[in-house]
């Protein structure tokens, strides 16, 4: 075994890797990051203190930051890279991978953690500013999304990143399924699809950690 990724499973960015290493059935030991001694590890493997992080022992490389992390894993594997070969859709694939992280991740991590505040120092102005910068990006999204998947015919790291993204937004801030048809259908191909399928299913016995509490509705 040569490559390892240190990860939790209930964690969003490391689930763009997670799926990514799925998709091209790469081996791999997932080293759980749960504990102080996790933590303190993690923190001499990337000082930001931030998962993913992958090590590939036969190559001495240590690669963070998730997307990093997915176009590193494309060595990897029989199957179609992540990121496209060709010029124009490997743009088109990375510029929606960072729509999904930086206009509906960044949001949702906004009013998750909000509720970890203390008492009494919650930002609600904050909080109504990110569920509106949500529903103003699933409105884009609904434009954005016209074909199979999130940047083209082919499944890339843009949907790596839109799983994670989508599934923990509609569990704080629902969208308008008949307002928006090309999202909601987009996103029921995205949970059907076996590696993302895998990934929610390691999720589901962590969900009691999710701090506004896991909505019925959210499968």
């Amino acid at each position: 075994m040569t490559l390892s990724l240190h990860q939790h499973p209930f964690a969003s960015y490391c689930w763009k890797a997670l799926i990514a290493l799925y998709e091209r059935d790469v081996p791999f030991e997932a080293i759980p990051v749960e504990s102080e001694d996790d933590w303190a590890r993690l923190a001499e493997l990337y000082p930001m203190v931030k998962m993913p992080v992958l090590i590939d022992d036969e190559a001495g490389v240590t690669m963070y930051e998730s997307s990093l992390v997915i176009e590193y894993l494309d060595r990897f594997g029989d199957a179609r890279p992540m990121v496209p070969a060709d010029r124009d859709a490997a743009i088109t694939a990375r510029l929606r991978d960072r729509i999904f992280d930086g206009y509906v991740m960044t949001p949702m991590q906004k009013i998750v953690l909000d509720n970890l505040r203390p008492d009494g120092e919650s930002d609600a102005f904050g909080v109504a500013e990110a569920r509106e910068d949500l529903q103003r990006s699933y409105a884009f999204l609904d434009t954005l999304l016209t074909e199979r998947w999130a940047a083209g015919p082919e499944f890339t790291i843009a949907d790596c990143s839109a799983a994670p993204s989508l599934h923990y937004a509609l569990a704080v801030e629902r969208w308008d399924e008949e307002r928006l048809p090309a999202l909601t259908a987009y996103f029921s191909r995205l949970m059907e699809r076996p590696s993302v399928a895998r990934v929610v299913d390691e999720a589901r016995p962590y969900r009691e950690l999710f701090p506004p509490g896991w909505p019925d509705y959210v499968d």
